[in-house]
């Protein structure tokens, strides 16, 4: 069980812990149309929570600064966050209602995600976060966190001695705006970040290219390194002038959802905080998010350390 004492981390992830409720539909919707839902299960996300979650289940000292409402969904919330290896000391609880996730899933898995509750929009930071952040070696952020908490955490990453910046574009630019990250703090982002990453559908919102020349247009604005993921199809990792590419494993997936967070939770553990080579790195990356897609739920699956190394051992046997 996780630690709730006030926390001295190697790294703080920022970012919604939330409930998702999945529903198995016969279709996904066309407007003015429907669908039955065959199933409904509920399980917790958030990419804040599942990056931090994944951090600490590689044996990274992790923390969760989120924000949760007092109800009922606040309650599960807290926890299943307990329960598992991430610090709650910097999880507050106050007026509104904990954010929570609709997800339509059809056969083929493909979905359709809609976001509810004020708890998350309502996150800034306090006095305790700052400390926690400046004395940590990293900090993760998801553009889906408030504008003025990522504007805040990118001029502390600037600070002499302030930490790494980990980023995340977790959504396209119509998602993020009114509750998330502005055009204009990604371009901050973008030229501060020690490590930034996105998936082809936000980068080209983002940066108005195709995906496939998102490193080069990255680069263009200022970014040192960073991956752009493109789900079955593998990532392209960049490093200054020194480009990657690297294969999705391919595994019998129970569940998709999360696969991005894994992803992104062990590239940060192994390539910004374990100062691994690329490619390594993100095989160990890959390996994380495959081994994740085999349970359900967006972090059902997150591996420990060994459990990756023992993937990746078989594939190269």
């Amino acid at each position: 069980m996780a630690d709730s004492a006030d926390p001295s981390p190697e790294v703080v992830a920022v970012g919604a812990a939330t409930v998702d409720r999945f529903y198995d539909v016969t279709n996904l919707p066309d407007p003015d149309g429907g669908a039955f839902a065959r199933e409904a299960t509920e399980r917790f996300g958030g990419v804040g929570a599942n990056v931090a979650t994944g951090l600490g289940r590689l044996g990274r000292d992790a923390a969760l600064i989120a924000r949760i409402g007092w109800d009922d969904l606040g309650d599960r919330v807290l926890a299943d966050l307990e329960a598992g290896p991430v610090s709650t000391a910097l999880v507050r609880r106050a007026a509104g209602t904990t954010t929570h996730c609709v997800i339509l899933r059809d056969d083929a898995g493909e979905r359709m995600i809609v976001t509810a509750g004020d708890s998350t929009v309502r996150l800034r930071l306090n006095d305790d976060d700052r400390a926690a952040i400046r004395a940590a070696d990293a900090v993760f952020v998801t553009a889906y966190a408030p504008d003025p908490v990522t504007a805040e955490i990118v001029d502390i990453a600037t600070e002499d001695d302030g930490p790494a910046l980990a980023f995340d574009l977790s959504g396209p630019l119509e998602e993020l705006r009114g509750r998330g990250t502005e055009p204009s703090t990604i371009d901050h982002v973008v030229e501060t970040a020690s490590l930034f990453v996105t998936a082809e559908v936000a980068a080209e919102s983002y940066l108005d290219c195709p995906a496939e020349a998102a490193v080069d247009a990255l680069r263009d604005r200022g970014c040192s390194r960073g991956a752009v993921t493109f789900g079955t199809e593998g990532a392209t990792l960049f490093d200054g002038e020194e480009t990657t590419e690297i294969p999705a494993f391919d595994v019998e997936a129970t569940d998709t959802t999360g696969a991005g967070d894994a992803f992104t939770a062990a590239l940060t553990e192994r390539w910004l905080l374990g100062d691994a080579d690329p490619e390594p790195a993100g095989r160990f990356a890959a390996a994380a998010a495959a081994l994740n897609c085999r349970a359900a739920g967006a972090r059902g699956g997150l591996p420990d350390r060994d459990a990756v190394r023992a993937f990746l051992a078989g594939r190269d046997a």
